[in-house]
């Protein structure tokens, strides 16, 4: 839908009927419509052009009021040609750098930032970990389990620490995983995960090639590692979506459950934020635009954030279709540009 395809007449009643909607919520009859609309016209006329914008699938009755909502279509029109962004003041965007700050690890940093989309919008707001090509290994460390078992110590860009288990294919000492985790340390350190892990593929050829038995022990226990922390990858923070209760429809259950039952699919998450990352700037999905049955109701405002020029996540706020785009567009805008400034400085110090 062009706005193009609608006269001035009928552009300046839409936008009027959308914000009005997003304000308070409640359905927009022809005779608030031309109050609110500052044109001098009767309500007759309104409701002629609200029967064309109704007949282009622009606005829709809701059940069997008088006063009219508006479509995914019109709010697609709406916020594609007729919006107009409020930028954030200095006081707002110093505040976010401020919590963003350079002292806090990846981790603490994506937290805030889904922290503070949430805390800034009264929505949700969400952001995916940083792809692993971004994070670098500094040390690690093997203790013996029981069997065959061993816990790995992965430290990477000097503050991040994970603990886990793997199994390996014969059991080994205590000297002998300090001495093969020295190896991995000294001959690995300093560089991406998902450069290790290239490297390691072709260590492991060259070490069976020599008969090196200390550096195929290395590599292969190493491998298991790391293979077990790349299942890893592609987590997210989210917070505030209990904000959405105050702000959807309480009387339809079922899509609330349906909505809620998104929120806590990871895999549907990770995946609806990975098509955030594949463009530039802000994205915006309403409604069923996501894929996404359980938002349905929902509108998912998105941007990616970068280092060192590369995209390596996204963050998004999610909320009612009839939010408030105005606002939320640049609170996204501003919070991927500060997060990325924050990233590459903490890669850099690093």
């Amino acid at each position: 839908m062009n706005n193009r395809m609608l006269n001035d007449r009928a552009q300046h009643l839409l936008k009027t009927l959308v914000e009005r909607y997003i304000e308070d919520g409640q359905p927009v009859g022809s005779r608030t419509l031309a109050k609110s609309s500052s044109l001098k016209i009767s309500p007759a006329t309104v409701r002629n052009v609200m029967s064309d914008l109704e007949e282009m699938g622009l606005i829709h009755a809701p059940h069997t009021s008088a006063g009219r909502v508006p479509t995914v279509t019109g709010y697609r029109l709406f916020v594609d040609s007729l919006l107009t962004v409020t930028a954030l003041g200095d006081i707002e965007v110093e505040g976010i750098r401020g919590e963003l700050g350079i002292d806090k690890s990846v981790s603490g940093l994506l937290d805030s930032a889904s922290g503070l989309l949430s805390d800034i919008t009264h929505m949700a707001g969400v952001v995916t970990l940083p792809q692993r090509d971004m994070i670098s290994l500094r040390q690690i460390e093997f203790l013996p389990l029981s069997q065959d078992r061993v816990l790995v110590i992965l430290v990477t860009n000097e503050q991040e620490v994970e603990n886990f288990i793997i199994h390996t294919s014969k059991p080994y000492s205590a000297s002998e995983l300090v001495q093969l985790a020295n190896y991995l340390t000294e001959t690995y350190s300093g560089q991406d995960l998902k450069r290790v892990r290239q490297m390691l593929s072709g260590d492991l050829q060259d070490a069976h090639s020599q008969i090196n038995r200390m550096m195929a022990d290395s590599v292969e226990v190493a491998q298991k590692a790391l293979t077990l922390d790349e299942s890893k990858e592609n987590d997210l923070f989210v917070t505030g979506e209990t904000n959405l209760i105050h702000c959807m429809d309480m009387s339809d259950m079922s899509r609330l459950r349906s909505m809620f039952n998104t929120f806590s699919d990871k895999q549907e998450m990770l995946s609806l934020l990975d098509q955030c990352i594949t463009g530039d700037g802000v994205r915006i999905y309403i409604g069923e635009e996501s894929g996404r049955s359980g938002f349905g109701d929902c509108s998912v405002i998105s941007s990616p954030y970068k280092v060192n020029g590369e995209t390596v996540g996204a963050l998004a706020v999610i909320g009612p279709t009839r939010m408030e785009y105005n606002r939320v567009i640049p609170v996204v805008d501003v919070t991927a540009k500060i997060l990325s400034a924050a990233l590459n400085t903490h890669k850099t110090d690093n």
